[in-house]
């Protein structure tokens, strides 16, 4: 029975990657019914689905469309002709179309179905301006100006796409600062409704992992605050457990972490982590979340159950917010390399609107992760 469970599991493998369907299939659930022969194989777990297959074919679902500003960039023409293969977000890129159009076939890339938009052409280039004009001219912004900075600066070209509701979202960084990507962002879409603080988070998904969410956590801060304060660590708390909940799908279980773990050790910097956890409790008591911890004694329930074995959190979480920024961008880079796990972001929750940062060592299929979750982002914006 096991040869034939594993020789039918095989081929069924290797007829939905031939069928695009592998993505269909998710925490031993069936999405798509091929047959009733392969559900017995589902529902027993021998086929699961990467947590990016998931925002892949949730994307496909009330497709959105995206700018990716970084014309110029090759995985960014790679990532585009992926996405457009998948079918996961319509496309707008920036730029002179006969250029991209060139690059992709230096590349041999298919970009058929993308929209180019070149400032120079487009009819709607002096409302942007004047938009941009009144958004901040009490700071000394003219026309003049807002004109350069459109025709210069594609990702502020493309963030105004976005406040216009031309596009849904915006992913860029991948050949430009995280400032880059944020400064347009804040000045035009500004911040959501009800938010204290921008901050910026990574998905990981860790394979053979029985941690977390079979292996699927969410870092925060791992790329925009640097030290924040107790209030700020809170509210990072706060707006990380509504992405886990709105991209896993899951309920988020959040440890604040430290490099102690319920008073194993006294100094200014657990301080603030004790403090964050109380303000967080008395903020937002619907949360579950726990704190000062440890990373194993968060994670691990061998751990938690003599370091914190009074905490309905420790042992179990799956959204660990870190301290400040140099051990959030450590740890997600440690976990990237070092257990081979996917990290898709620098995500940034905050925002009005959808728009999302790329690391500047991001690879193609990094920059089609990033569109899935930004267009899924945005179904629920």
């Amino acid at each position: 029975m096991k040869r034939q469970v594993k020789k039918e599991t095989s081929l069924l493998k290797k007829y939905l990657i031939k069928n695009r369907q592998l993505s269909l299939v998710y925490n031993k659930q069936v999405v798509y019914n091929v047959s009733r022969k392969y559900i017995y194989l589902y529902e027993r777990g021998f086929l699961t689905m990467a947590f990016i297959d998931l925002m892949k074919e949730k994307a496909r679902q009330d497709k959105q469309t995206i700018v990716l500003p970084e014309s110029k960039d090759k995985r960014t023409l790679i990532a585009a002709a992926q996405i457009l293969e998948e079918g996961t977000a319509d496309l707008i890129m920036i730029g002179k179309e006969e250029k991209i159009l060139d690059g992709a076939g230096w590349l041999e890339v298919d970009l058929t179905g993308i929209k180019v938009v070149d400032p120079d052409l487009d009819p709607n280039f002096a409302h942007y301006a004047e938009t941009l004009f009144e958004l901040r001219k009490h700071k000394g912004m003219t026309l003049e100006k807002a004109e350069e900075i459109l025709r210069e600066d594609y990702i502020t070209y493309g963030v105004m796409m976005v406040k216009e509701k031309i596009a849904d979202g915006l992913v860029a960084g991948a050949c430009h600062a995280t400032a880059d990507t944020l400064r347009p962002a804040l000045q035009i879409l500004k911040t959501a409704p009800g938010t204290e603080l921008v901050s910026g988070f990574f998905i990981m998904d860790v394979p053979d992992c029985e941690f977390g969410n079979n292996g699927t956590f969410l870092f925060a801060d791992c790329g925009l605050n640097q030290d924040p304060t107790a209030e700020e660590l809170a509210a990072i708390a706060d707006s990380s457990a509504k992405s886990y909940r709105a991209l896993v799908g899951e309920k988020p279980v959040i440890a604040m972490l430290s490099h102690s773990t319920k008073g194993s050790a006294h100094h200014t910097l657990v301080d603030k982590v004790v403090k964050a956890t109380e303000i967080a409790h008395e903020k937002y008591p619907q949360l579950d979340l726990d704190g000062e911890l440890q990373l194993d004694a968060a994670i691990v329930p061998e751990v938690a159950k003599s370091k914190a074995k009074d905490s309905e959190v420790a042992g179990h979480a799956n959204v660990l917010i870190f301290p400040n920024l140099d051990c959030g961008n450590i740890g997600y880079k440690l976990v990237q390399r070092l257990a081979k796990a996917e990290a898709y972001g620098p995500m940034l929750q905050g925002i009005a609107r959808p728009v999302n940062d790329l690391s500047r060592g991001c690879s193609a299929e990094d920059i089609v992760g990033v569109v899935a979750l930004t267009a899924v982002q945005a179904q629920m914006s």
